[in-house]
């Protein structure tokens, strides 16, 4: 591969679901087609649902997010050395430190006027700053927050950061600990949880699963990763997003953003449909988010395309699952192979589901991210040579 310096290509990765600890074990486990939901209760005055956990209490997500920067640098064969230009930040999350804020304002109902924790540590841009001390990255730090499509926003504003020359390297992700009383209890009231399980793209589906969970990853101008010989899992292409101005929650029935997101993504990638060999979707299990990709899928792509769906396995993670998604793009990318649409029997669409894990050859394919309030960003990955 000759390096260009508008070139991104992806040098790290770490990735912790309740699937798996690290990537490797994500991987290998979706190809299996296991799932990583279960009935838990980790409250007790809340009713049991169904839970992607990665342990039996929640996830505390400064330890989620330090312990991936270290992995995804580490990945990249940069440990502790801040090499060249200084490294950029761009971590998101939908909930950030709900978990921690919750807990304080129980503590306050229990103790008046008295304060438990620091608040300052729970502010929105915790994570990304939680990611760079990890590192001890000092370029630039953003927090991006584009509710379920937050994921795949950092990933395309790191990418923007190397190809203007803000930076040379920048980790990028999102990450989410989604289980507190608040968040359950709002998803339930709003009807969007599942009551036995999920099943993407299925006719039976009934809602998402909440899972825990993100990725981060080092993303680095592609003549910085040839000039330290770097191994590189994949090039971040172009990217589409825009949003339906619409309603808080409900996507508009028209798709027409949605449309716009997936022309605007292959544009700027200079790809065609014919183009893309595979679709990683959003997937959540809902009657309308499957629908729409459907939709889109069908009238903006090729027929027979692949379509992959990981959230029967890993639950959503909200505002972490476009980078979930992206990292295991990158994954499929490095070992030319797709993952099944884990949860589905009985498919409500005609599209080319995948059923079981298999090799297969891929030189583009498109990562799907669509969230609350019409938020909608679609991604386009590469093999490093193409």
């Amino acid at each position: 591969m000759t390096a260009s310096a508008q070139d991104v290509v992806v040098t790290g990765l770490a990735l912790k679901t309740a699937l798996g600890e690290s990537a490797q074990a994500n991987w290998t486990r979706l190809m299996a087609g296991e799932s990583a939901i279960a009935l838990r209760q980790p409250f007790l005055d809340l009713a049991p649902c169904p839970l992607a956990m990665c342990a039996k209490a929640p996830v505390d997500l400064q330890t989620l997010t330090a312990t991936l920067a270290k992995d995804a640098w580490a990945d990249a064969g940069l440990y502790d050395e801040l090499q060249a230009e200084p490294c950029g930040v761009v971590v998101g999350s939908s909930r950030s430190h709900l978990q921690t804020l919750e807990a304080m304002a129980l503590y306050q109902r229990n103790y008046p006027g008295q304060v438990d924790g620091d608040w300052i540590q729970a502010l929105a841009h915790g994570p990304a700053l939680c990611a760079a001390q990890a590192v001890n990255a000092r370029g630039p730090l953003l927090a991006p927050m584009a509710a379920c499509a937050t994921g795949v926003w950092a990933v395309a504003q790191a990418a923007e950061l190397i190809r203007r020359g803000t930076c040379e390297r920048a980790i990028a992700g999102a990450v989410e600990s989604p289980i507190t009383q608040l968040t359950l209890a709002g998803f339930r009231k709003m009807g969007a949880l599942a009551t036995t399980g999920c099943y993407p793209f299925d006719v039976a589906r009934e809602g998402f699963v909440l899972g825990e969970g993100g990725a981060l990853m080092v993303l680095e101008s592609a003549v910085a990763a040839a000039a330290r010989g770097a191994k590189i899992y994949g090039k971040v292409l172009g990217v589409g997003i825009t949003n339906d101005s619409h309603h808080v929650s409900s996507f508009d029935p028209s798709y027409a953003m949605g449309r716009r997101a997936v022309t605007l993504c292959l544009q700027r990638s200079g790809l065609h449909s014919a183009d893309i060999d595979a679709v990683h979707t959003h997937g959540t299990s809902t009657a309308q988010n499957d629908r729409m990709e459907a939709a889109l899928i069908a009238t903006l792509l090729e027929a027979q395309v692949p379509v992959m769906a990981s959230k029967g396995a890993t639950g959503h993670t909200l505002g972490a699952s476009g980078a979930v998604i992206v990292a295991l793009g990158l994954l499929s990318l490095q070992q030319q192979a797709v993952v099944p649409c884990v949860g589905l029997k009985d498919a409500a669409f005609s599209l080319n589901f995948v059923r079981a894990g298999a090799s297969t050859l891929l030189r583009h394919l498109l990562c799907f991210s669509f969230g609350f309030g019409g938020q909608n960003a679609v991604l386009a990955l590469g093999v490093a040579d193409v």
